[in-house]
């Protein structure tokens, strides 16, 4: 227990790969992402802090439930549909990919058209609540336990460097084994995956310890998911480049992501050795 408990952030990163287990190979049984193993494999970084902290302290407190500074909580529902757009818009201007306004299948298994305005309203609203229920699992564990643990004793630099290796590991068996990638290469979108992932990372950890709450990190997460692979890839026809620079293997969001990141790494010194006193 002692040694548990000066390596908790070391712990929690391999007790999520221990609890991932299960689900890794039930998705790549197939190579399927189906709704019900995602949501599980996505609860893993959360059950394994809640796991450590109950051992730990008796406790769930210091995960950071408190809802906090709601400005940077609009401002991660935003960032994500802002890049998005910048980078999915200069690819529909360039011809590099054709907009496809009935990519969106809102509606579609019942037989109902469902006009794009309202199908976006629907998915930026209602969606956006249930990608939060995916999205809790590992914020819970990502930033709600690791980033915190890390930075009470690391710079804002290696948090974000040793959070972000293990946050992009946790997804390769995906990559790998199973159909999460955008049908370019692997030797492509491995990298370009984790460029991206890294970048985010910085904005994550940054909002985070500023605002003091996990739903900053939630909010941003969920928001990512929904305007990436709900709305922006959908309406987004591939017109043989276009996914070298779409979707979440392309080096598009990746650049937009670094640029955010490059802003807050300046920033840094607004987060440095914060100290987590978050319920």
């Amino acid at each position: 227990m002692s040694l548990i408990r000066r390596h908790r952030a070391g712990a929690f990163v391999v007790l999520t790969y221990v609890l991932s287990a299960y689900s890794y190979v039930r998705i790549a049984s197939d190579g399927k992402l189906k709704a019900l193993p995602i949501l599980g494999l996505m609860w893993c970084p959360g059950i394994a802090a809640m796991i450590l902290r109950l051992l730990l302290e008796g406790n769930l407190r210091g995960t950071g439930w408190s809802w906090r500074a709601p400005g940077w909580q609009l401002f991660s529902y935003v960032l994500p549909p802002a890049l998005g757009l910048a980078v999915y818009g200069t690819v529909w201007v360039t011809g590099i990919g054709a907009f496809n306004s009935g990519g969106i299948e809102v509606g579609r298994q019942s037989g109902t058209h469902v006009p794009l305005p309202v199908a976006l309203l629907l998915l930026a609203t209602l969606g956006l609540v249930q990608g939060m229920v995916f999205a809790l699992g590992e914020e819970i564990g990502w930033r709600g336990f690791l980033v915190p643990e890390l930075a009470k004793s690391s710079s804002y630099a290696r948090t974000v460097w040793l959070s972000g290796a293990a946050w992009a590991l946790y997804h390769y068996p995906l990559i790998l084994f199973a159909e999460y990638h955008s049908g370019t290469p692997k030797w492509f979108a491995l990298p370009v995956f984790t460029w991206m992932v890294f970048a985010m990372a910085f904005v994550f950890a940054w909002v985070r310890l500023k605002s003091g709450s996990v739903w900053t990190a939630v909010i941003l997460h969920a928001s990512h998911n929904l305007f990436v692979q709900q709305i922006f890839d959908p309406l987004t026809t591939d017109r043989g480049a276009t996914k070298y620079v779409t979707t979440e293997f392309g080096i598009g969001l990746a650049a937009a992501y670094t640029a955010v990141a490059w802003y807050f790494w300046h920033r840094r010194g607004e987060v440095e050795q914060v100290a987590d006193s978050t319920k």
